[in-house]
Order: C-alpha cells, then structure tokens, then sequence
C-alpha cells in the first residue's frame, strides 16, 4: 500500500496535466489511503510477529477513532468521485463551470471534517458504555462494535448508528449517483459513445467494489455472528482496511491512461 499510493501521489504531483478533478480525488484517496494503512497495519503486524496483543484503553479508542475516520473519508472521497463521473457524464458541457476551484476546495473540506464529525457520537456512544471485566476484542485492530460489543449494556444504538450513519448514507448516495449515470449512458446516441462513457466509470466501480463489499460484510456479520465463523469475520474485516490501499493504486494505475504512461515513462526512461 505504501508504495503504490506513494507513486500515485508523486506521478501527479510532479507531472503538471493531471490537474482535472478526477486526479485531485485521486490524489486525496490515495493519501487517506497512506493515513489507513499507517494506523492499522503497524498494529496488526505487531500482533502477528511479536505476539503483543495487549493495549492501553486511550490507545484502543484512539485507533478505533482514526481508522474509522480514514474509512469514513475514503468512503466520502468515493461519493464525491460518484459527483465527479456524473457532472462529466450527464452535464459534460458544464463540467468545469460546475467543478470549480472554489467547489473542489469545498469538496476537500467535506472530505475531511464530515467523517470528523459524524465519529464523535460513536466516541461518546462507546465512553458511556459500562464495560464487562473481560476486554478482550476478536480482532487485530480495534472497531466500533467490536469494542462495543463487550459492554455489558444494550448497544442498539451503537449498531443502529454504525451502521446507517457511517456506511448505508453513502452506498445510498453511491448508488443513487450511478442510477442517473447508467441511465445518461443508454440515452447516447452510438454505441461507442456508451463504450468510451462505460470505460471512464470502470475504474471507480472497481474501487467501489474492493471497499464497500468487505465493509458491508463487516458490519453485517456483527448483526449475524452466529451463522459466520469468527474466523472468517475477522479475515474480511482485515481484508477490509488492508486490501483497498493495497489495490487502489494498482487499479487507478492500470485503468488510467495518464497515469499508467507517466509511470511506465519514469521507469523505462532510467
């Protein structure tokens, strides 16, 4: 994960033309990314070579905090890529009258202090908790509701709010976008047009899929504990703040043109 989003930031950062908008959202996922990977991994890593498993209660609520914050700004970034494929798709002609500098700008400030603010109910959900004496979480990072799960008091509103204020709002929104995407397509008058529309929204479906089908599965799997192995839940929820970083980069770089040759360029040049 570090490399790759690494060169994804370094490739447009020093080549001048990837400014449209698509590659400033990419350029801010790719940095969410390094900030994920950097709060999970180390941890994760930790517990499986040198057997540490135990952490203080600051450090646990601290990490339960970041991560959820970094997958709550990847998850806004992807929404406002959403924004992006459709202002470009179905009002093509206004695309850079409508995604101005000022807008964008608004945009980044979204993706930064919205996951802020819709993480501090869960830290004051989890504080007034009562905890049970065992805490011992089945995972290798800390999250909501594994944390929440071994209080010894109803958490209806720690899932409730897990779950719809967190993730469903943005699969929601997500789907919402591609509806009208999808439907702008079929309206285009050649088939090549579809093709060449289709193409541009690849990338982002793929990015899409590697996030929210883990994270669903995570979350859910809370709600169905008894019919999925532990074992297979705390593989999924792993993969889910593992695999997006790793991947985003590799699918961003293959599937985009600009990025992919500027790569290829810099390694072939030398």
């Amino acid at each position: 994960p570090l490399l790759g989003n690494a060169t994804i930031l370094l490739t447009i950062w020093s080549d001048r033309t990837l400014r449209d908008p698509m590659f400033y959202f990419l350029a801010i996922l790719s940095a969410i990314d390094l900030a994920l990977s950097t709060s999970s991994v180390p941890r994760m890593l930790g517990i499986f070579w040198f057997d540490a498993h135990k952490i203080g209660f600051g450090a646990w609520v601290a990490q339960m905090f970041l991560i959820h914050t970094f997958t709550g700004m990847e998850s806004t970034v992807l929404l406002a890529m959403a924004f992006d494929r459709y202002v470009a798709i179905c009002t093509s002609l206004h695309y850079t009258s409508t995604l101005t500098p000022r807008v964008l700008a608004g945009i980044g400030v979204s993706i930064i202090m919205r996951p802020v603010l819709l993480m501090l109910p869960i830290l004051y959900l989890t504080h007034r908790l009562p905890f049970c004496e065992a805490r011992i979480i089945a995972h290798s990072y800390c999250e909501h509701m594994g944390i929440a799960k071994l209080a010894c008091a109803s958490i209806h509103i720690n899932a409730i709010y897990g779950l719809f204020g967190l993730l469903i709002l943005d699969v929601a929104l997500v789907g919402i976008s591609y509806t009208y995407i999808l439907r702008a397509v079929f309206h285009l008058p050649s088939q090549d047009a579809r093709h060449k529309a289709l193409r541009t929204c690849g990338s982002h479906v793929g990015v899409m899929c590697v996030f929210y089908t883990p994270s669903l599965f995570s979350f859910l799997t809370y709600r169905f504990r008894k019919k999925i192995p532990r074992y297979v839940h705390i593989l999924v929820a792993n993969l889910y703040v593992v695999i997006p970083p790793a991947l985003n980069p590799i699918i961003y770089g293959v599937r985009t043109k600009q990025i992919h040759e500027h790569v290829v360029h810099t390694f072939t040049s030398k």
